[in-house]
């Protein structure tokens, strides 16, 4: 199996996948933000009405013949959608379009494998001895979901649900032919980065990689640090890295990826030899941000969009004074940006506003003659920009160059689209001129396509951060 990823907007070709499980309708009010939620989810809705319009979209653009032609049998509701269960007989298989819980299942089929992840999973959440000697007589199918959702055969709720596992982007990314994984900040993730562990080390599909496998070590003393003292430990979450270019990557520090975390990516790509240059993106440490992939992603080698406070123009408030405009542009965040070259990394460069970055990487890594431009979350109008943002305007996902998922409900951005000239369409719509030959991928060009997001958005991420890609195709 190949994996490469030199780019953000290559033809996706693969990727990680991860559909919303059982766990995610146990999340509590109380619990919500203990496990990075903002608010609890209706698991069929999301699931139904909007999750699975993104699977089939994703089967379309890169294992058509999974889905082309049945798209009436899958939506039959008399089939449960069996479909999208990894446990069943009928769920889709496919290399492309992957999804971990089925990878986890075969991987416990291995019976060392799973006797090992077994004890490991127990050990991290407190287990009994019992429960443990009873996991590891479950049919690896029902393992595998139990290991993720929490839940027992029989519905009992053995440990915490990992919610975020829908968020794949965060358990790795893939840099060239290597594999980053990661190192989450949050307690809420660490089953998430050991099954994820596990998966790659073991899984037949990663079998010529296992030795392109990066893992970020702590420092010696990591374990002597105060708590306040969190930026000097090795945290790493996957929204924090964008493979740019073929020797470019972007490392955010942010809430969830420390500073630490950044100078120990840049040191070891660059001893690689796998990039010339590593641009670190410090952003607030801030809820509204996250991973900088929440404030900005890119469309074309020479679009963007991103958020409007790091950029060089102010947001556009309404009836505003000249007065209070330069009072707003005085107490917005700060944003720090140092490009480090393999070739003299004692000399970094500085940008200015995240604008500049962009433009640079557009011109001089993606060698665009055009004029690079932007598109603003809420087209970059007071209060629409932040609300927006909120609910993932900047978190898009390309599925090949200018071709990107969104959600319906950032009604500003996409205004801000289609004034760029790009195609709107809702995801249903393309589905059905895709299964009836009306359209095929190869003709979706410049086009936004919006995604149900009633429920997805509360889990704060899009589809940028639902997803890992494993390869794209370069671009030219």
């Amino acid at each position: 199996m190949k994996l490469s990823v030199t780019s953000e907007i290559g033809t996706l070709k693969r990727l990680l996948v991860h559909s919303p499980d059982s766990g995610l309708g146990k999340v509590v009010p109380s619990k919500a933000q203990d496990w990075l939620f903002e608010d609890i989810v209706h698991l069929d809705t999301i699931r139904k009405d909007e999750y699975d319009y993104y699977t089939k979209i994703l089967l379309y653009f890169l294992d058509p013949e999974k889905i082309k032609g049945k798209l009436n049998q899958i939506d039959d509701p008399t089939n449960q959608r069996a479909f999208y269960k990894p446990e069943h007989a009928a769920f889709y298989q496919s290399d492309k379009v992957i999804e971990l819980q089925w990878l986890l299942g075969q991987l416990l089929e291995d019976d060392a494998i799973k006797t090992k992840l077994v004890a490991a999973i127990c050990a991290v959440e407190g287990c009994t001895y019992q429960i443990q000697n009873e996991l590891l007589n479950y049919a690896p199918t029902e393992l595998a979901k139990t290991l993720i959702s929490g839940t027992s055969s029989d519905r009992q709720l053995l440990f915490a649900p990992i919610p975020n596992f829908i968020f794949t982007r965060d358990i790795g990314i893939t840099i060239k032919d290597h594999v980053l994984l990661n190192k989450p900040a949050k307690k809420a993730r660490t089953r998430e980065a050991l099954l994820a562990k596990y998966i790659f080390f073991n899984h037949p599909l990663f079998a010529d990689y296992t030795k392109k496998i990066i893992e970020l070590s702590d420092s010696h003393h990591s374990f002597l640090l105060p708590k306040e003292d969190d930026d000097r430990k090795i945290t790493l979450e996957g929204g924090d890295i964008m493979v740019v270019s073929e020797n470019h990557i972007l490392v955010g520090v942010s809430e969830r990826t420390s500073s630490e975390a950044a100078v120990k990516i840049t040191q070891t790509l660059f001893e690689m030899e796998l990039m010339d240059k590593v641009t670190i993106v410090k952003i607030p440490k801030k809820r509204d941000y996250m991973h900088i992939d929440t404030v900005f992603t890119q469309v074309k080698r020479d679009v963007w969009v991103m958020l409007g406070n790091f950029s060089r123009k102010a947001v556009k408030h309404e009836d505003e004074t000249a007065v209070e405009r330069i009072l707003e542009i005085k107490k917005e965040e700060k944003i720090k940006i140092l490009q480090f070259h393999r070739a003299n990394p004692e000399n970094p460069l500085s940008f200015e506003s995240l604008e500049d970055l962009l433009i640079d990487i557009s011109k001089n890594d993606l060698h665009c003659n055009t004029e690079v431009r932007f598109i603003f979350s809420g087209n970059n109008e007071f209060p629409y920009s932040a609300r927006e943002q909120w609910t993932d305007s900047c978190n898009l996902l390309a599925l090949k160059e200018g071709v990107v998922l969104g959600y319906d409900r950032n009604d500003k951005t996409t205004e801000a689209f289609r004034n760029a000239g790009f195609q709107i369409i809702g995801v249903k719509d393309l589905l059905q001129q895709l299964e009836n030959g009306s359209i095929t991928t190869d003709d979706i060009h410049n086009t936004f396509i919006l995604m149900p997001s009633a429920e997805l958005s509360r889990a704060r991420g899009g589809f940028h951060c639902m997803s890992m890609p494993l390869w794209r195709e370069p671009i030219q």
